[in-house]
């Protein structure tokens, strides 16, 4: 029997990494989110489209939803426990055993490896502890920063999708990386 969505462990463990931590997201997370993705910096690589903290908070809440939704977002924190970036899975289809990864840093914490280091502990513990086949990305085409934490992070790139998604007004070009169970071979869950 295929697994459901309502079979997602939605109580997942904190994810340690040298200098940071992975924990599921709080509804106090929403204000410093939305501080850093409001900036143009952040997501002018992406499809973000905020309308305000609330939003952000709702997303939240809606995560913490067993089987509300099809996707999964934790908090990147660092010692002091506060938010300094999120990382999840989008478009989990768990019958397919797939899902694709998504993460965002606050520009005081870029080049500092933490993207890198929460991308290789989640992807790792999907694919070995969850049991998925395949986490993939999407990443525009212009987005050298991201191109580097997946290929870092053992991600291939697969080919260029043309128009896949549209950014400020204008459909965008995204590269496609995957990371793929190492044989294959894997049944369940």
């Amino acid at each position: 029997m295929l697994p459901t969505f309502a079979d997602w462990p939605h109580d997942y463990p904190a994810l340690d990494a040298p200098g940071m931590r992975l924990r599921a997201m709080r509804d106090e997370d929403a204000a410093d989110w939305y501080a850093y993705l409001r900036r143009e910096e952040v997501t002018r690589h992406t499809s973000w489209r905020l309308e305000g903290v609330e939003t952000l908070a709702g997303l939240i809440r809606a995560y913490a939803q067993p089987g509300q939704s099809h996707c999964m977002r934790l908090a990147i924190v660092g010692q002091d426990d506060r938010l300094v970036g999120t990382i999840g899975l989008n478009e989990i289809a768990l019958p397919q055993r797939r899902a694709e990864i998504a993460y965002d840093i606050a520009p005081a914490c870029w080049r500092q490896g933490l993207a890198t280091k929460a991308c290789a502990a989640l992807t790792g513990w999907a694919l070995e502890t969850l049991g998925f086949a395949r986490i993939q990305a999407t990443v525009l085409d212009s987005n050298v920063a991201s191109a580097g934490v997946l290929e870092r992070c053992g991600f291939r790139r697969e080919g260029l999708l043309h128009a896949y998604r549209t950014v400020r007004g204008e459909p965008r070009h995204f590269w496609m990386y995957a990371r793929i169970w190492p044989r294959g071979d894997r049944h369940g869950f």
